[in-house]
């Protein structure tokens, strides 16, 4: 302490002559990356944008198995249009579309600025597109997750490059979120659902705060009776405290307390809702950490574990700052620039398949750049 304030005397008076001495630059702010790592990220993010973009369908969309996690796999939904279907048909997987089209504007890429304006242009009609009559926003069988990152999508459009067409469409799409809040506070895979899990109720809460962010309505107590049951979802004791439990009422309840996934969707969602406790980040953080060796090992880094869990981890490491930050962030990008394959895509095997894993590692690789505002600290 005493040396600090020696040092800072010192500044002050080579200061020149009426002038205040620099501020100190924060903590939260200092490079993540030396220039190499983040030349050789910014190459991967090319690539994979440019395989993005050919890979998207005159539709604009991409496809990609409908399915939910089961366990350590990926089940298809029955009902859901399989992958050939989408093809056929001109349809596609909405949520991996909504990814796909934030990884452009994670870029800087809008609807009518940038290389890739048209790209993300057609994206925005394709997701405007699949709203029904009450709001909800599905295509070939997807649920509230897809509805969740397709709302996120029009909000982080509308709060980049204003269409009157996103905003009808997104204010709709709010509206369903809020009306379908369970008794508990959350959300389940289905609209109306009575259940409820700590997954799908962290995305549509991401999904408001953006919406909110911009100035669309949306009530405090639906954000707050949410924030409420993420909270609620907190061990309380043994030797997991301070970790979060998938579930809190209903079949499987307290149990699963250690997903990686869960943890850091937790985290970013206390974080996002204006909530910034040491107390409750560092337990998780410390969790993450220890566990990010694991999802990233090579027999399953193209596993759906991988992808999901490092979108939320990423946030949650980056909202916190600091030394954590970074050596969380320059280890998972020196993973995802080694992993990618030639052709710019990254491979998910267990889950919506490739264009869903590249647009989640483009949406990573760019988060420092901080301009998608729900990104943004």
């Amino acid at each position: 302490m005493l040396l600090s304030c020696v040092l800072l005397a010192v500044v002050g008076a080579l200061a020149p002559q009426g002038q205040e001495p620099a501020p100190a630059a924060s903590d939260r702010d200092v490079a993540w990356a030396t220039p190499a790592q983040d030349e050789r990220a910014a190459a991967a993010v090319a690539r994979g944008l440019r395989w993005l973009a050919d890979e998207q369908s005159p539709a604009g969309c991409w496809t990609g198995h409908v399915g939910h996690k089961q366990m350590d796999d990926y089940v298809l939904l029955p009902q859901a249009l399989s992958v050939d279907g989408q093809r056929r048909h001109g349809h596609g997987h909405l949520g991996v579309s909504a990814l796909c089209g934030l990884a452009f504007l994670a870029g800087g890429h809008l609807p009518d600025r940038g290389p890739y304006a048209a790209t993300v242009a057609r994206t925005l009609d394709y997701v405007v597109g699949c709203g029904l009559e009450n709001g909800f926003l599905t295509d070939a069988g997807t649920r509230m997750y897809s509805h969740a990152f397709a709302t996120l999508f029009l909000a982080e459009v509308e709060g980049m490059a204003a269409t009157p067409t996103a905003r009808v469409a997104l204010e709709r799409a709010v509206n369903l979120i809020v009306d379908c809040q369970n008794a508990h506070g959350g959300w389940r895979y289905n609209p109306f659902d009575r259940d409820s899990d700590l997954s799908v109720t962290v995305c549509q809460l991401q999904a408001l705060r953006a919406a909110r962010n911009i100035g669309i309505r949306v009530p405090i107590g639906t954000v707050e009776r949410a924030l409420a049951y993420v909270r609620q979802s907190r061990v309380e004791r043994g030797p997991t405290r301070g970790l979060f439990y998938y579930k809190i009422h209903g079949r499987g309840a307290y149990q699963k307390d250690q997903e990686y996934a869960i943890n850091a969707a937790a985290l970013t969602a206390l974080t996002s809702g204006g909530i910034h406790d040491d107390d409750l980040a560092d337990p998780v953080l410390d969790f993450l950490q220890r566990g990010y060796a694991q999802v990233a090992a090579p027999h399953t880094r193209s596993h759906y574990y991988f992808w999901y869990g490092n979108y939320y981890a990423a946030q949650a490491f980056y909202q916190h700052g600091g030394s954590r930050w970074r050596q969380f962030f320059a280890r998972l990008a020196d993973d995802l620039v080694a992993s990618q394959r030639p052709d710019g895509r990254w491979r998910n095997d267990v889950g919506p398949g490739d264009a869903f894993a590249t647009a989640v590692a483009c949406l990573l690789l760019q988060l420092p750049k901080q301009y998608l505002p729900i990104l943004q600290r």
